[in-house]
């Protein structure tokens, strides 16, 4: 799992670079930042990795000035969604699209095989996290979509063996389990 600064630096780094972003009819744009202490890569700017970067900062302890850089971000990013709201929906219902299709991929691989695949569930999980950040944006989800994401959560419900948080400790108190059930478990191996 990722640190604060780590999270704090993709966020400040997506920022300047976001109005752009969502213009764009692009769905993942890179970023020509560098992660603090040598960590991987940031990932490409989209929407569903900026809201879980701030997500999981919320999530933490973080120190003062920590939270003064945060509350800055959070600042700025409101006055980017109210400026483009219409152009920021649009790019919302785009990935939304994208990752429901990427988690029902991965659901359906898991579904065939599941010996190959019960081991990346706490890293695709991220995905279906990022369905929950992004429907906020959406002022009319698309009624095919909430059917198919219904579905999708049956068929994990159906092979999902409740636990504990699957993220670290750190991170539990802001993914609470009766709204990120599928956090604190995992897959069946077969």
């Amino acid at each position: 799992m990722t640190s604060a600064d780590y999270d704090l630096g993709y966020v400040s780094a997506a920022l300047p670079i976001l109005e752009d972003y969502i213009l764009s009819p692009d769905l993942y744009w890179s970023l020509a930042a560098k992660p603090p202490d040598s960590g991987p890569a940031y990932p490409q700017l989209t929407l569903g990795n900026l809201y879980l970067a701030i997500a999981r900062l919320k999530a933490r302890q973080l120190s003062t000035d920590q939270e003064t850089r945060l509350y800055k971000l959070e600042i700025e990013l409101d006055h980017m969604r109210a400026r483009w709201s219409v152009a920021l929906e649009k790019k919302a219902a785009h990935s939304y699209s994208s990752r429901l299709k990427m988690w029902g991929n991965f659901l359906d691989e898991y579904r065939t095989r599941p010996e190959n695949h019960y081991d990346r569930y706490a890293y695709e999980v991220r995905l279906r996290v990022m369905l929950r950040l992004l429907a906020p944006l959406l002022s009319t989800p698309s009624k095919v979509e909430q059917e198919l994401l219904t579905g999708l959560d049956k068929l994990l419900q159906a092979v999902f063996i409740p636990g504990g948080f699957i993220w670290g400790g750190e991170l539990a108190s802001g993914f609470p389990p009766d709204t990120y059930w599928y956090l604190y478990g995992r897959l069946r191996e077969e």
